[in-house]
């Protein structure tokens, strides 16, 4: 299984620099083995409604995530001390130590453009190690 951090999606949606290398990761994996956090999701949420693109969010729920096979994932209360600690170890951010966690809880491949996780014992792989 493969937790898509919230950078490969956005990636996409505001047609970035590297949204050609995200489509391709994620044109090229099956659905049901691709998850995406609900802080991923809030946070696509926040930045759309931010830069004024709520149809743009409105539409990324719509094609992406209802009624997908992307597996939606959280993390409890409790888990959230681990968060915090994944930030003290790593030094990675909320959001980052967020991923981390998750990625460990459920046995994932974490798979993003951020190189703050190459500090972290599990690492990612971006969307072109997945697509080679």
């Amino acid at each position: 299984m493969l937790l898509a951090d919230t950078n490969i999606w956005l990636e996409i949606i505001l047609e970035q620099e590297r949204s050609e290398e995200a489509k391709r990761f994620l044109n090229s994996v099956d659905p049901e083995t691709l998850a995406i956090t609900e802080l991923s999701l809030d946070s696509i949420g926040i930045i759309l409604i931010r830069l004024k693109k709520a149809d743009a969010f409105e539409k990324f729920l719509a094609d992406t995530i209802e009624d997908s096979p992307i597996l939606k994932i959280r993390l409890t209360p409790a888990e959230l001390r681990l968060v915090i600690k994944a930030h003290q170890n790593f030094n990675l951010d909320f959001e980052d130590a967020y991923q981390y966690v998750a990625a460990k809880k459920y046995g994932f491949t974490l798979v993003s453009f951020d190189s703050d996780f190459d500090r972290t014992d599990r690492g990612r792989k971006s969307p072109n190690q997945i697509t080679k």
